[in-house]
């Protein structure tokens, strides 16, 4: 009856029910890092086209001789575009930019320009262009920045510089003498 006992707490076996396991796929690999650095490279190579304005100076920086052809043709375009001319022809002189900047303003400004630029102690940036993202600076001895009482000095600054100088993306911005901003334009 021992035998016939332990049978009979014991339950019949059973087969345990298999569970299905399927593997995961692996992961896809991404390839963000060729992108990124394809990206990086394009985006240099971008930069360097606008830096250099797409222009070939012939490697010297746009400083030929006078009998030179290759500097002959680009004196004949010059030539045509007078607003260009005559900033090469005050580029040429051995006045400082803030000198060229107030002989215009004098000849060509308004009575209140004349005004502001008497102002004006300095002027950097006005003979570097390449059209693409050009900026300019007019330091003044003007004080308040933007909320200050001269803010229409500035904008009257910046307008007068537009006059003088152009570009087909400028930003000239006025400065106060503790170099606070007074106004910014388009020039």
């Amino acid at each position: 009856m021992n035998q016939h006992a332990q049978h009979a707490h014991q339950q019949p076996e059973q087969p345990l029910p298999q569970q299905r396991f399927t593997p995961a796929p692996p992961p896809k690999k991404k390839r963000t890092g060729l992108k990124i650095t394809l990206g990086v490279v394009a985006g240099i190579v971008v930069v360097a086209a606008f830096a250099s304005g797409g222009q070939d100076d012939g490697g010297d920086g746009g400083r030929a001789e006078a009998g030179d052809s290759a500097a002959a043709a680009p004196a004949e375009d010059k030539a045509k575009d007078q607003p260009k001319a005559a900033e090469a022809a005050d580029a040429g002189s051995e006045k400082s930019q803030a000198e060229q900047f107030k002989a215009h303003v004098a000849k060509k400004g308004t009575p209140q320009q004349k005004e502001a630029v008497q102002h004006v102690t300095d002027v950097q940036g006005a003979d570097k262009r390449n059209d693409v993202m050009d900026s300019a600076e007019i330091h003044t001895d003007y004080t308040g920045g933007m909320t200050g009482p001269h803010t229409g000095d500035g904008k009257l600054l910046a307008s007068a510089f537009a006059g003088w100088r152009s570009s087909d993306n400028g930003l000239v911005t006025v400065y106060d003498a503790d170099g606070e901003i007074l106004s910014n334009g388009n020039y």
